[in-house]
């Protein structure tokens, strides 16, 4: 199970994460919500480890993840928000660098690595510098980076990022299996769609603060709002997206 309970993150005395707690147990997907500046990608990066909570504690099967930062990192696959890559080499250059950081055993990593780069049709292009990638392919790269030692604790963020159509819906299948498979995943993500077709539980974060936490079906029906996009609006949106999209068409006529 992964916990966390009252993180909090503060600059310049203003809280960006507000004493937030939630659960992720094995086998679910919470799905991490909010507009932009909510602290979604600053929960996340407190969830790798990267930075440090000012106050407030994340535990993996009840420890703290700073007892033993290096031992929870083996265990961690993260997909960052930003592709962070090494644009001289090549993909399975960098794939075989991110395995062996990691200690898989050189043989069957590299059948790994293939079978990765073939079924997300990147085979063909193995050996081309990732600065020659689109930013589907190197997105493709960062998703198989995360999943290659076949952690227990995934946090995608914004992981559509770049995708085709086709590749979106293999993606959302693959969460789907990973959930099948026992992973503890946090899924955080604009595209309120596919959040609603593949997370167990929502968090919805406004200002920092938790707004909501439950079920889509629960909050869909408490709120009586046909959609998570509807129940996100209400939550979470601090503006009227349809008042708004009227100015910005008032303003481009002039």
């Amino acid at each position: 199970m992964l916990e966390v309970s009252d993180l909090t993150k503060e600059y310049l005395r203003r809280a960006v994460v507000d004493h937030v707690t939630f659960t992720v147990e094995p086998g679910e997907v919470l799905g991490y919500l909010g507009p932009n500046g909510s602290g979604k990608s600053t929960t996340v990066r407190m969830l790798t480890g990267v930075l440090d909570p000012t106050s407030g504690e994340v535990r993996y099967l009840g420890r703290g993840i700073r007892e033993n930062l290096l031992e929870y990192k083996r265990v961690l696959g993260y997909v960052p928000e930003e592709p962070f890559l090494y644009p001289y080499l090549t993909g399975r250059e960098y794939l075989q660098l991110c395995g062996r950081l990691r200690g898989l055993p050189e043989g069957a990593m590299n059948e790994k690595i293939d079978a990765m780069l073939e079924l997300f049709k990147l085979y063909g292009d193995r050996h081309s510098p990732i600065s020659a990638y689109s930013k589907g392919m190197k997105q493709k790269i960062l998703i198989s980076a995360a999943l290659l030692h076949d952690p227990e604790v995934i946090l995608f963020d914004e992981p559509l990022s770049g995708l085709d159509v086709t590749a979106a819906m293999v993606f959302r299948h693959l969460v789907a299996g990973l959930a099948r498979a026992g992973k503890i995943i946090l899924y955080s993500s604009h595209v309120l769609e596919v959040v609603e077709k593949v997370c167990t539980r929502v968090l919805i974060l406004r200002r920092g603060r938790v707004a909501a936490h439950d079920s889509v079906d629960r909050l869909r029906s408490v709120l009586a709002l046909p959609s998570l996009e509807d129940v996100f609006s209400q939550l979470a949106a601090q503006e009227d997206p349809e008042e708004v999209a009227g100015e910005l068409l008032a303003a481009i006529r002039g």
